[in-house]
This record gives C-alpha cells, sequence and structure tokens, in this order.
C-alpha cells in the first residue's frame, strides 16, 4: 500500500486481550454475507444489501485485499475493520500535502455493546501508526449514528466538519499522529 514497504499486506495477526485481527480467509464468507445483509448494520451505510445477491457475487474468499482486517471473537468473525488510503482527490482531506489514512468499522449485531469496535480498532490503529508513522487517521460516520461516534471518540479522533451526504448530516473527524 505504501511505496515504502513498511505495511506490506498482510501483517501478522495482530490480537488483543479477547480479539485477533487477520487477514479474511473463506471461512468468514458466510458471516460477511450476514454482516452486508444485516438491517441493523445497513442504518446508517445505505441500507442492507440483498443476501441473494451477496451470495451469487461474493468471492469465496471475501474481503481479501490490502487494508481490510477481519475481527474475530473466539475463532469466530464479528466484524471487519479497514485501513484505506484516502484518495488524494478526496475533497474532504485534513492533509492535502500528503497521503492520510481512512478508518472504517463494520460489526455483526450480537457483537456491538461489548467494546469490541473499540478494542479492535484501537489494535488497528496501533499497527498503522506503525506502518505509516506520521500519517493523519480520519473518519467519517453519520451525526445520526450516536454509537460510532462514541467509538471515534474513545479512540481519540476530533471533529473537523459536519457536511451533508447520502441525503444525512455526516461526521468528520481526524487522529492526528501521536
Amino acid at each position: 500500500m505504501s511505496d515504502h514497504g513498511s505495511d506490506a499486506w498482510p501483517p501478522a495477526p495482530v490480537r488483543t486481550a479477547r480479539l485477533v485481527l487477520r487477514e479474511s480467509e473463506a471461512r468468514d464468507r458466510a458471516a460477511v454475507i450476514d454482516l452486508f445483509a444485516s438491517p441493523e448494520v445497513g442504518t446508517y451505510i445505505g441500507g442492507a444489501r440483498e443476501r441473494e445477491e451477496l451470495e451469487r457475487t461474493m468471492s469465496e474468499t471475501p474481503g481479501r485485499r490490502p487494508g481490510l482486517f477481519v475481527v474475530e471473537l473466539d475463532g469466530a468473525m464479528i466484524g471487519i475493520v479497514t485501513l484505506d488510503r484516502r484518495d488524494p482527490e478526496h475533497p474532504r482531506r485534513v492533509r492535502p500535502e500528503g497521503p492520510e489514512t481512512e478508518l472504517g468499522y463494520m460489526f455483526l449485531p450480537h457483537a456491538w455493546g461489548h467494546g469490541y469496535a473499540t478494542e479492535a480498532c484501537a489494535a488497528a490503529l496501533d499497527w498503522c501508526a506503525e506502518a505509516r508513522a506520521g500519517e493523519p487517521v480520519v473518519l467519517s460516520t453519520q451525526v445520526a449514528n450516536a454509537p460510532s461516534r462514541r467509538v471515534a471518540l474513545k479512540l481519540g479522533f476530533t471533529e473537523v466538519e459536519r457536511f451533508e451526504e447520502y441525503g444525512a448530516e455526516q461526521w468528520f473527524g481526524v487522529r492526528h499522529p501521536a
């Protein structure tokens, strides 16, 4: 992902007290379909996708790409965390002169409310701080998604601006390197 090779993918699995962040595997396919087909998960991201379409079109090893961590609890996938390089042409940037990373996260509803998102994202951000030293991380979420904004604040993100997109008010935050 970087020209420096410091963030070669896939990294070794990242372990926390309760979770493992790792590259996607074929055994995650059913859980990834559940994630994207979930009406609860889809509430703030434009709605759930049709399960039949996902079954038909999803690859055998879904999400296997640089920057995507599967979050595993007790051997089962409960969510995903993404660290994607932000397009230099993106209209919302905090550092136009250099690279920045965008954090994303989605968890299955049964995993909500247990601190897993905060724990997994903190571990991914630690990896990112080492692999992409000095690079700010940004995050966008709907203002109406209070749980997601709480996670962002716990992780040290600060609000940069609010804007209208996808028919809803969005919250845009940044976490500057330490």
